[in-house]
């Protein structure tokens, strides 16, 4: 069943239907024939805070697995079927979801809904212990490349551990940890995908140069036949006080590029009105060379060579405030804080300008817009707010909603949650390169 799609008041005219096949999959359609493509998104109700203690990473590991064939595409083939008919695709794992997305020549929709629901259908088939090992192989490796093996890489993970206590379920990031990667078994993989990957769990959205009509008839036909499941458990309760309540710090000594300082603060919940609050609070503050922190460390006082302050929303457990600075020369940490809790602290007493406001009204609108503006993107977005709001239409009113937030809510939130006591700090200190063991010896030998 669908309702008819009808534009909202500050939605810019886009539209969005919505759709429940008799299995619990969710059908979110929205035509845009601007240019003759569309965007295929899949969304899993299923992210790290699923996972259980001693198996985290099986999410990420599980969205390789999704690549790794099904009963009717062996091998690579998903990759090579997209590609072949001259579209792209991916996937991604967060706290909170995975999802899967395509995005196709118009004419080529068919091909990438048949290919979403036979992995949905019947992964289960192609799974074996070959694609599990060379799956695990490959994150493992993405786990080297991107977080233990590149300078201030693991500063995400050792924060969200720091921010969110032991035994919370947003305490690990999806990446999972090396030993956990080695314990998942085939048949931990195999529950997975039974408990999670139904759809009933999910939500399916296409965006572009499409017939309503006839992609619902496709997704029925592909989708409609594969079963439900009813055995998910719920989510673990990611409630947690407003604020940290003091200032956790943790000192990490490594070879990088130079001193930095890492903070992550406890914000309200995606979905509020006091995050929208907070996201432009952060804007004002830390978004972009036309803001305060960066004003004040990198062009006036020369402190740092980069200041950044960004939303990480969470719907399920507090959001967080993520600040990021690389200082300048020989330049101690102590001094750039000491700077940075000065511009809070005002802040958090004057609140934004009129001028600040704009702008950061401005910047967050352009960044929507662009978002809705692609096809893959309004796609991205409807999936999210169905998942973890019940309401895609709310992604076509995000924009009215962050150009309604005043600059007293701002400086509300500022006041309340930007403060030393809310805070998990990393500190980066660099060491010297290790000298390789023959150049030791040679030195030894020349001495």
């Amino acid at each position: 069943m669908g309702h008819t799609a009808t534009a909202q008041a500050g939605s810019g005219g886009l539209t969005a239907t919505e759709h429940r096949l008799a299995n619990g999959l969710r059908v979110v359609l929205s035509e845009d024939h601007l240019t003759p493509v569309a965007a295929v998104c899949l969304w899993y109700d299923v992210g790290s805070r699923h996972e259980v203690k001693g198996r985290t990473g099986l999410a990420h590991l599980f969205e390789h697995l999704m690549f790794q064939g099904s009963a009717q595409v062996k091998g690579n083939g998903h990759f090579e079927f997209v590609q072949g008919a001259g579209g792209s695709l991916n996937g991604t794992t967060s706290f909170e979801r995975t999802n899967y997305f395509e995005t196709m020549p118009a004419h080529e929709l068919e091909l990438a809904l048949w290919l979403e629901a036979d992995r949905m259908g019947s992964l289960l088939a192609a799974l074996d212990d070959e694609s599990m090992e060379n799956q695990r192989d490959v994150v493992k490796n993405e786990r080297r490349q991107r977080y233990d093996n590149v300078p201030y890489g693991t500063a995400f993970e050792k924060l969200t551990a720091l921010a969110y206590p032991e035994g919370h379920p947003y305490h690990h990031t999806p990446i999972g940890s090396m030993a956990d990667l080695d314990a998942a078994t085939l048949e931990d993989a195999r529950a997975f995908f039974r408990t999670y990957y139904a759809p009933n769990n999910a939500v399916l959205s296409v965006v572009g140069d499409i017939d309503p009509e006839q992609t619902l008839a496709w997704v029925e036909k592909y989708f409609g036949s594969i079963p439900g499941h009813d055995g998910k458990p719920a989510p673990r309760d990611g409630s947690l006080p407003e604020t940290i309540g003091e200032q956790l710090r943790e000192v990490v000594e490594e070879e990088v590029p130079a001193r930095a300082l890492m903070a992550a603060y406890r914000l309200p919940h995606d979905g509020t009105r006091a995050c929208d609050a907070a996201d432009l609070a952060l804007t004002v503050l830390g978004g972009g060379e036309s803001s305060r922190l960066y004003n004040r460390l990198v062009r006036r006082d020369r402190t740092a060579v980069a200041a950044g302050f960004g939303l990480l929303r969470l719907a399920g457990a507090p959001s967080l405030g993520w600040l990021d600075v690389k200082t300048s020369g020989d330049v101690e940490v102590p001094v750039i804080e000491t700077a940075i809790d000065e511009e809070l602290a005002r802040f958090a007493e004057e609140g934004p300008t009129a001028e600040e406001m704009e702008r950061a009204q401005a910047q967050l609108e352009r960044e929507w817009l662009d978002r809705l503006g692609t096809v893959a993107g309004r796609a991205d977005e409807l999936c999210r707010y169905a998942v973890l709001f019940g309401d895609p239409q709310l992604a076509l009113t995000a924009v009215q909603r962050v150009l309604e937030i005043t600059a007293e809510e701002v400086q509300e939130v500022a006041k309340a949650r930007l403060r030393p006591d809310n805070r998990a700090v990393l500190v980066y200190e660099p060491t010297a390169p290790e000298a390789p063991a023959d150049q030791d010896e040679n030195e030894e030998a020349a001495r």
